[in-house]
């Protein structure tokens, strides 16, 4: 049974060693997959909507730098996709140039979350460069041949893809550091570890966040992540995202989300999965 996996591009994201560490996992259950790169995460899960792809791989939280903001602000606009697997990807970042060394370096180029894991380490060996947000970690990797004075922040993987000298690694500002990335699509996930969900208030008004949470607490359901997100209809609304460690067929959850519904305006199911770990070794 062939499909195909939507992810941001170009060549060596880190979203598409996700989408390739899924596709591999696919494979195992009897799944060929192939992969397709989109120029930014919000048309991935676009096509994976239309139903041009059955699946996008997206990064939705980071250990660092928390939730990426397009992947929640996307899915709710859309809508109609479910999760069914999310995959923890180790991020160990590189700084990839054909610059002799760094005092050569003028420019460096990345995705803002490559950038944010950085900044401390930008600022004490690269205090003055000019910093180049890009829509991927490898967008601006064809343009280093031709820049001798601009650097990019990306994977050693990406750098043996696009045949680039690293000049330093690693260079995070924190050593664990990881990236979840969700799959999500049309078909709908009920069986897994972890719920995810997201609701709106009807009211902005003092207790109006704690109704909501009281449910959970009340039935001893986790909450493995909460996330406020703008509505972007009025100043000081907001929407929030929850992960809850629990599956929509726990009798419990269900209970939870019929409740949920008498003290929210709106409410959003993204459904449950399992976790996948990646190892960055079987991807080469």
């Amino acid at each position: 049974m062939p499909c195909s996996i939507a992810h941001l591009g170009p060549k060596g994201t880190y979203s598409e060693a996700a989408a390739i560490a899924y596709a591999r996992w696919l494979n195992h259950q009897g799944i060929v997959a192939s992969l397709e790169a989109y120029p930014t995460i919000a048309q991935a899960l676009q096509a994976t909507t239309d139903g041009v792809s059955h699946y996008a791989v997206v990064p939705i939280e980071n250990s660092i730098q928390g939730g990426v903001t397009i992947t929640l602000d996307t899915l709710w606009q859309l809508d109609t996709l479910s999760i069914h697997h999310a995959l923890i990807l180790p991020i160990s970042n590189a700084l990839l140039s054909r610059a002799q060394n760094l005092k050569q370096i003028k420019r460096v180029y990345s995705h803002p979350q490559a950038l944010s894991q950085c900044q401390n380490w930008l600022n004490q060996a690269l205090p003055t460069v000019e910093i180049v947000p890009t829509h991927s970690t490898t967008e601006a990797l064809a343009w280093l041949p031709d820049e001798l004075s601009s650097a990019a922040i990306a994977s050693q993987w990406a750098a043996e893809i696009y045949q680039l000298p690293v000049l330093a690694y690693s260079i995070n500002d924190h050593a664990d550091n990881c990236t979840k990335f969700l799959s999500l699509s049309l078909d709908r996930s009920e069986v897994g570890d972890y719920t995810s969900l997201a609701f709106s208030l009807p009211i902005n008004a003092p207790g109006a966040l704690l109704k909501p949470l009281q449910i959970f607490s009340t039935l001893d359901i986790n909450l493995s992540r909460i996330e406020s997100r703008p509505t972007k209809r009025s100043f000081g609304e907001y929407l929030f995202f929850i992960d809850l460690e629990a599956s929509l067929q726990d009798p419990s959850t269900q209970l939870a989300l019929s409740t949920l519904k008498t003290c929210t305006e709106t409410l959003k199911i993204f459904g449950s999965y399992k976790t996948i770990p990646i190892d960055w070794q079987t991807l080469r």
